[in-house]
């Protein structure tokens, strides 16, 4: 459970949105422009809002109201971007070691161990980030987040530029996940058999929430031309 009210202005832009989420994935969807990475950013903490409130399960990670700000490292949340933003001259194996060095090292080894392996990586655990491939990156990325055992994962368009047998084995494997899941797409061809609520987020606005098959069911002739391509 977690409830998502915000306010922020960014130039000319406004973010005004309100939803809950009730399901283990929600699917922020929208156009270019319409803020999901924003949303995302403020929901992690990397950007605080003018005002509103966050509460995921039972903290409330921020508030304007209470003058509550969790810093982003404390609030139990991946967060993976579309262009992973890995440590170039780190192995992969201690790119994810990053975000769980408080472990001690047999624990920290075998969680690594068990990441890497969770997104079919272990091959890569001691080569340099920038030897990776963009699926390798952005897999390494995922068992980056996923290392600390956080409570919310974000997912900004985490299967952009990947061929298709690679975004499918990646979603199968996040689709096994105990996680709740909020991701970003714009994509209605990859979203669609996805078993979540969507939020439709438009300049700004949340316009739709429910169902994703029943919400977006009016976008269908646009999902049979993206299929037929």
């Amino acid at each position: 459970m977690g409830d998502i009210s915000i306010q922020h202005r960014l130039g000319r832009f406004s973010l005004d949105v309100e939803f809950s989420l009730l399901n283990k994935w929600t699917v922020v969807f929208g156009p270019s422009g319409a803020g999901k990475t924003t949303l995302l950013r403020i929901i992690a903490g990397l950007v605080e809002p003018g005002s509103g409130r966050i509460q995921l399960g039972r903290r409330t990670l921020f508030d304007s109201a209470s003058g509550v700000s969790v810093p982003a490292g404390r609030r139990s949340i991946g967060f993976v971007t579309q262009q992973p933003a890995l440590f170039p001259h780190l192995t992969a194996s201690k790119n994810v070691a990053f975000g769980i060095r408080h472990l001690d090292r047999d624990r920290r080894v075998k969680r690594v161990a068990e990441m890497l392996r969770l997104f079919g990586a272990e091959a890569l655990d001691d080569r340099p980030a920038f030897h990776l491939s963009g699926g390798e990156r952005k897999r390494v990325a995922l068992a980056r987040a996923l290392a600390p055992a956080p409570e919310v994962l974000l997912l900004d368009e985490p299967l952009a530029g990947l061929d298709d047998a690679s975004a499918q084995d990646i979603l199968s494997r996040l689709l096994s996940l105990d996680v709740r899941v909020l991701y970003v797409s714009h994509d209605l061809a990859e979203i669609w058999r996805l078993p979540a609520d969507v939020v439709f987020l438009e300049s700004g606005r949340v316009t739709a929430v429910g169902p994703l098959q029943q919400v977006l069911a009016t976008h269908r002739d646009q999902l049979l031309r993206q299929l037929s391509l």
